[in-house]
């Protein structure tokens, strides 16, 4: 039985104002935001209670990855394979997983100390369809893919390889980057499904995460968002164009809390063979100013 990583499930981000995100989520992305208690704001993506959740918190950064497992089972197996390995975690309470709107989960810290949570059961509102928040030609992708992507910091690319790999994850150095002083800089790509992959590292971050990817699966819709972010305040950092590892194409902007979002269409599948490259298929230009 494998008792691994499933699906990046949801996410928790610090926010220092919960109104401007709500603003731009609902504008510029078209994703569902709903509040049920004072300080936090959910969001939803799919039929999930939630796939992200936005908290008053002056951090403006990652405050929680929710890594999802499939069961009892392969819960309580976890728990031994990060016993044997020791890495230290908390069994959450009752209460810490009624917040989450899951049956049961731990917590703990990767090697770089960005915080995580390993569950199981999340809550599933079949009963209340997904509903977004503007026009949109499409929906967003999630299913076995689980919530989308994020790059997060590092703390030694071997040593984070070995740590997620004991959670069930395969992958391997993608990219080696070309560098100005003649060096190379190598980003390690992991994923646990069907979608290319869930975590990487190796991009610089001034906090704990560098991007969130967010799929779409109408084309139109990358489109539109990017024309709505042109359109906004916050600035397209990374042009339109085409990843070579993932085929994904997307563009990236800069959110309120100063990390990016990225909205994509039509990433290929993970392929579980490894290959590097040395840039992207085509465009993906960096906003220098």
């Amino acid at each position: 039985m494998d008792c691994g990583i499933t699906e990046l499930g949801y996410v928790r981000f610090g926010v220092s104002d919960l109104a401007e995100w709500q603003e731009m989520i609902e504008t510029l992305i078209g994703l569902e935001v709903f509040k049920e208690e004072e300080g936090s704001l959910f969001v939803r993506s799919d039929d999930h209670h939630h796939r992200f959740e936005l908290v008053e918190d002056a951090s403006d950064d990652l405050l929680t990855a929710g890594f999802r497992v499939a069961g009892v089972d392969e819960f309580e197996q976890i728990q031994g394979l990060l016993r044997t390995a020791n890495v230290p975690f908390e069994a959450g309470n009752q209460e810490l997983a009624a917040q989450r709107r899951v049956l049961d989960l731990v917590t703990l810290e990767d090697p770089a100390g960005n915080p995580l949570e390993i569950f199981h059961g999340p809550q599933v509102d079949a009963h209340k369809p997904f509903y977004p928040s503007r026009r949109m030609f499409g929906k967003f992708v999630t299913g076995d893919g689980g919530a989308g992507h994020m790059i997060l910091k590092h703390a030694g690319l071997d040593q984070t390889y070995e740590f997620y790999r004991m959670l069930g994850m395969r992958g391997s150095v993608e990219y080696k980057f070309p560098l100005p002083d003649g060096g190379v800089a190598d980003v390690l790509f992991m994923h646990c499904n069907s979608r290319d992959h869930t975590v990487a590292f190796g991009l610089p971050s001034k906090k704990r995460i560098n991007h969130l990817m967010i799929e779409v699966d109408n084309l139109d819709d990358v489109f539109m968002t990017h024309e709505l972010v042109q359109a906004s305040q916050y600035p397209v950092q990374v042009s339109l164009g085409k990843h070579a590892n993932d085929h994904m194409f997307s563009f990236y902007f800069t959110t309120p809390s100063g990390w990016q979002i990225e909205i994509g269409y039509a990433g290929r599948p993970a392929t579980h063979q490894s290959e590097y490259y040395t840039r992207d298929t085509y465009g993906h230009e960096f906003n220098r100013s």
